[in-house]
C-alpha cells in the first residue's frame, strides 16, 4: 500500500504552480490562517500577516517553506504548514477529437487519457500527426504519441490523416 502512495506524493511535490491553479494552505492549529486561493497571472496570493506572496514557479513543498519562514518567529514559534493543489490549471486539446476544448489536468496524464476526456478521436484523426505545445514555449511544436505525458497548461493538436 505504501508503494501506491509514494508516486502520488512525488507527483504533488514535483508539480510546479502556475496561473490557473487553485491552492489550499493550512497551518496546524491555526484555522484563521487557512487560505484557498486561485493563482492569477501575477503569480501571487494574499496571505494573512504576510501580505502578497509570490508562489508561481514553486512546488507545494517550496510554498510550505516560504509560508513557514514568513510566520516563524514574529507570529508563531514553530508553524506546521501544509499546502496542496485543490484544482490544477487546464490543458487544451483540439483538432481531430470529438469534443475539443480545455479540460482539468490530472498528474501523470498522457495524451491517450486526454483524448478520452475529449470524447475520443474522430474517424479522420491521424495517430502519427500528434503535436504538443508546452505551456512555457507555445511557439515550439513537439512531435508526440498517444503515450506522451501532458502537463498542466499544455496544448495538444491532433491533425487529420490522409486516406
Amino acid at each position: 500500500m505504501l508503494v501506491c502512495i509514494l508516486p502520488k506524493a512525488f507527483a504533488q511535490d514535483a508539480y510546479i504552480l502556475g496561473p490557473g491553479d487553485k491552492i489550499e494552505i493550512k497551518v496546524f492549529g491555526q484555522d484563521d490562517l487557512a487560505v484557498e486561493a486561485l493563482l492569477g497571472n501575477s503569480g501571487k496570493i494574499n496571505y494573512p500577516f504576510l501580505g502578497e506572496v509570490s508562489i508561481s514557479g514553486l512546488s507545494t513543498k517550496q510554498v510550505e517553506q516560504v509560508i513557514q519562514q514568513g510566520l516563524k518567529g514574529d507570529y508563531l514559534i514553530n508553524p506546521n504548514v501544509y499546502a496542496q493543489v485543490v484544482e490544477y490549471r487546464p490543458f487544451y486539446i483540439h483538432g481531430e477529437v470529438k469534443n475539443p476544448g480545455g479540460y482539468p489536468y490530472q498528474p501523470g496524464m498522457t495524451i491517450n487519457q486526454a483524448v478520452a476526456l475529449a470524447g475520443g478521436l474522430t474517424e479522420r484523426a491521424s495517430r502519427e500527426k500528434i503535436f504538443l505545445f508546452k505551456e512555457g514555449n507555445k511557439a515550439q511544436q513537439l512531435q508526440a504519441t498517444l503515450g506522451s505525458n501532458v502537463s498542466a497548461g499544455d496544448t495538444i493538436t491532433i491533425e487529420q490523416r490522409f486516406f
